[in-house]
C-alpha cells in the first residue's frame, strides 16, 4: 500500500467519483459471471469444495501487485496473503492473521513453497526511511515495526547515495528479514528441517516486471530466468 511522504505531495489528478469508481468494480465482476466464469466452470465446480495450492504467496497489499498475474496462475493455484510491505511477524510476537494463515498454508493444505515478494515503489519501505510520514497512521507505524531491523541494516552499513538507492537496498533487506521472521514459525522450521518445504524471497519490478531471488548459497538476489536452475532461499534440510 503506497504511503507518500506529505512533505513530497504533489496536486493529484481529477478522481473518478466514488459511484464511478464502484460501477467499474460491479461491471467486471458482471462481465465475469456472464462471461469469463462459463468458459471455466468445470475449474470452479473442482474448486468448490476443495483446494491444493502449489505455493503460498505472501506479498504487499499495494493495489499494483496482483501474483496471479505476475505468475499467470489459475484460481487455486495460490495462497495469498497480503499486507502491508510484505511482513512476517516473528512467531509470538503477533500470531494474527499473517500467523495463522502461515500455519493453516503449512500443516492443513500442505504447501511445498512459500515466496515472499517484495517490489519496486513500495509505499511501506518508503514510509519505514521517512517515519515522521506515519505520525497519523500509528497502527501503520506499529506494524510496520518489523521491518526496522532492515532499515537498521541500512542505515549501519550502507553509504546510499539517493533515496532511490536506500529504497532498493531496503526493499531486499526487508524480505531477507521477513524470510527469517518466516523460519521462527514452528510449521516452517519443523518442515524446513525435513527437507518438506522450500522458500524463497522475491522482489518485483513493476515497471519492467523483472523479478529477482534471494539465493541463499551466494548470500544474494539473482534474476529469475528461464534456466532449470532458481534461487532458492532454502535451508539445507536436517532429516
Amino acid at each position: 500500500m503506497p504511503v507518500k511522504d506529505p512533505s513530497k505531495a504533489v496536486p493529484a489528478a481529477p478522481a473518478e467519483s466514488a459511484d464511478a469508481a464502484l460501477k467499474h468494480i460491479v461491471d467486471g465482476f458482471l462481465r465475469f459471471h456472464t462471461e469469463v466464469f462459463p468458459e471455466q466452470q468445470e475449474l470452479f465446480k473442482k474448486l468448490a469444495t476443495a483446494q491444493k495450492p502449489r505455493a503460498m504467496f505472501i506479498t504487499c497489499a499495494d493495489s499494483r501487485i496482483v501474483p496471479e498475474l505476475i505468475t499467470q496462475s489459475s484460481p487455486g493455484d495460490l495462497f495469498v496473503t497480503r499486507n502491508v510491505g510484505n511482513v512476517v511477524p516473528p512467531y509470538g510476537q503477533m500470531n494474527g492473521g499473517v500467523s495463522s494463515a502461515i500455519e493453516y498454508a503449512v500443516l492443513a493444505l500442505g504447501v511445498h513453497h512459500i515466496i515472499v515478494c517484495g517490489h519496486s515503489d513500495c509505499g511501506a519501505m518508503r514510509a519505514v526511511l521517512n517515519p515522521h510520514s506515519l505520525d497519523k497512521m500509528p497502527t501503520v507505524a506499529a506494524w510496520l515495526r518489523h521491518a526496522e531491523v532492515a532499515r537498521t541494516v541500512i542505515e549501519d552499513n550502507c553509504s546510499c547515495g539517493s533515496e532511490h538507492e536506500s529504497m532498493q537496498l531496503l526493499t531486499k533487506e526487508n524480505v531477507i528479514a521477513q524470510l527469517h521472521h518466516l523460519r521462527t514459525h514452528p510449521s516452517v522450521a519443523s518442515r524446513l528441517a525435513a527437507g518438506q518445504l522450500h522458500i524463497h524471497g522475491w522482489i518485483y519490478d513493476i515497471e519492467t516486471s523483472q523479478i529477482e531471488a534471494y539465493d541463499a548459497a551466494s548470500d544474494r538476489f539473482l534474476p529469475l530466468t528461464a534456466g532449470d536452475s532458481i534461487p532458492s532461499a532454502t535451508p539445507r534440510g536436517r532429516y
